[in-house]
């Protein structure tokens, strides 16, 4: 497949958002209520005590819509008016698009549906703990099932990027790194769909985030040292490509 070449200050603009969305994303997260998450009843009585469930879950959407803007501004700075990178490009922005989408629907089951029903649970008569309880349960489930899929849309985006990249006059490496952060997505959807929000769950989470950090960095150091006037046929004589 020939290089494709890019626009500049798209490119940038991608590396800031996806870096900038992904940062504030960890930091959002750390005031998230913790605990053992596959531990129901304790867990609950947890989120039903939360005074910033609400706020967190909103600033989490708000985090994401940022990183997912960057990688459509980075589908949008590449310069692939034909062929296989084209539609590699368009496809990437359609799994970008779905995961936000279905990102929606699991804080709309998780930061509303399911705080709606941790409360109720806790707040009921004893001769309805066991009814609320199952309810609460039912969204747990429900945001199982809609974070596994958002997991794999999300895995398939950053697949999608790496393939465009990997196309570019960016370093290859980062590329390798975005394969690596795609294939922890697709895991967490598969941990997610069978075994909820286990310690290996939150184990892949954690390696995406790190690996995330990584390739935007290094995304974000290459866009910003391109100089303004270096065009593709130049870049390919560069020194630093293999």
């Amino acid at each position: 497949m020939a290089k494709n070449t890019f626009d500049r200050s798209s490119l940038r603009l991608s590396a800031m958002l996806l870096l900038g969305g992904q940062l504030l994303y960890v930091v959002i997260t750390l005031l998230h209520t913790g605990g053992e998450a596959n531990h129901h009843a304790v867990i609950f009585a947890a989120y039903a005590a939360s005074a910033t469930w609400t706020a967190v879950h909103v600033a989490q959407f708000a985090c994401m819509a940022i990183m997912l803007a960057g990688l459509l501004a980075l589908f949008s700075a590449m310069d692939s008016p034909t062929g296989t990178a084209r539609l590699t490009a368009r496809l990437g922005a359609a799994s970008t698009t779905a995961t936000l989408a279905l990102y929606g629907v699991v804080l709309a089951v998780d930061g509303v549906a399911l705080k709606q029903a941790v409360g109720a649970w806790a707040t009921a008569p004893d001769a309805e703990k066991a009814a609320r309880f199952a309810a609460a349960e039912t969204m747990r489930w429900l945001e199982w099932g809609a974070r596994s899929y958002e997991n794999f849309t999300l895995g398939l985006a950053v697949l999608f990027a790496a393939a465009v990249v990997r196309t570019a006059l960016i370093p290859r490496p980062i590329a390798y790194l975005m394969v690596l952060s795609a294939l922890t997505y697709f895991a967490q959807g598969w941990l997610a769909g069978a075994e909820g929000f286990s310690q290996t769950h939150t184990s892949a989470i954690i390696l995406a985030e790190l690996l995330n950090a990584a390739w935007m960095t290094w995304l974000l150091i290459a866009a910003w040292r391109i100089p303004h006037s270096e065009s593709a046929s130049d870049r390919l004589k560069g020194p630093g490509i293999r």
